[in-house]
């Protein structure tokens, strides 16, 4: 089972669910704890090889919908029957994933730094990833993509924090999570079809710029779809700006109550 850890308000109080993203572990949400266990129980998990969860053996042929089943094993062991969630970066598409498989089980959705398309820019950088990940350390790649997404002075301490966290990695679970990319664009175009009836918000960074255009797009198209834009911010923006991502995501979460 994964590492998880829980912060109890009472048993009547809503669940929050935090999925972090590739390379960080539940630790990334540090400044959001202190502001959500007063109004809610609060799940924290270390999704697969990363954090304190051990790097189960993965199998030919896992996706996303097989990480989305380890957290509900999570959810089951805790008897946690609905739950709102909030993910961050590849985080959103585990949690998009939960969504899909176990729509029942998911109250509301809150996307930070939401990865719902990828571009050719992106396309480029992945492809380049998937070419010389068995060939150079992964972290000096973890690192490039890190300034790439995240290049600002503003986001050194989103960047650092994420790329700290990674370190904890071994390459043989950088190299299985990043050909997970593979998979990526046409899973994402069903994911915002199979989805669109859970109650959603994409809260994006105005400087996150390789991925607020879809993200835009899809929320024109689906009126169930919110999209919230911080500025001055960039893709990880629980950590730029804590308090705004926050307060969007409190009144956002307690609208689907």
């Amino acid at each position: 089972m994964l590492y998880y850890k829980t912060y109890i308000k009472d048993k009547e109080a809503p669940w929050i669910t935090f999925i972090h993203g590739a390379g960080g572990s539940s630790t990334i949400w540090f400044k959001q704890i202190r502001y959500f266990r007063k109004d809610f129980n609060i799940l924290l998990v270390d999704l697969r090889g990363h954090g304190k969860s051990q790097e189960d053996k993965w199998k030919k042929g896992d996706t996303f919908g097989h990480l989305a089943a380890e957290v509900i094993e999570v959810c089951d062991h805790l008897g946690i029957e609905k739950t709102h969630v909030i993910g961050m970066s590849l985080g959103t598409i585990v949690s998009q994933s939960l969504a899909d498989r176990y729509p029942e089980r998911v109250q509301s959705l809150v996307l930070g730094g939401a990865i719902i398309a990828l571009d050719i820019r992106t396309k480029l950088l992945l492809w380049l990833g998937r070419t010389i990940k068995r060939i150079i350390p992964f972290m000096l790649l973890y690192k490039l993509f890190a300034y790439i997404i995240m290049p600002r002075k503003t986001h050194e301490e989103s960047r650092l924090a994420f790329v700290n966290e990674a370190k904890k990695m071994s390459q043989k679970q950088f190299v299985k999570w990043f050909s997970l990319t593979k998979l990526i664009n046409p899973y994402l175009s069903h994911l915002q079809v199979s989805t669109k009836k859970i109650p959603t918000i994409f809260i994006m960074g105005s400087e996150d710029y390789l991925f607020i255009p879809p993200v835009k797009k899809v929320a024109e198209e689906n009126s169930n779809f919110k999209v919230e834009i911080i500025e001055n911010c960039g893709h990880v923006c629980n950590i730029d700006q804590p308090d705004i991502f926050n307060d969007i995501s409190k009144r956002f979460i307690m609208s689907h109550a």
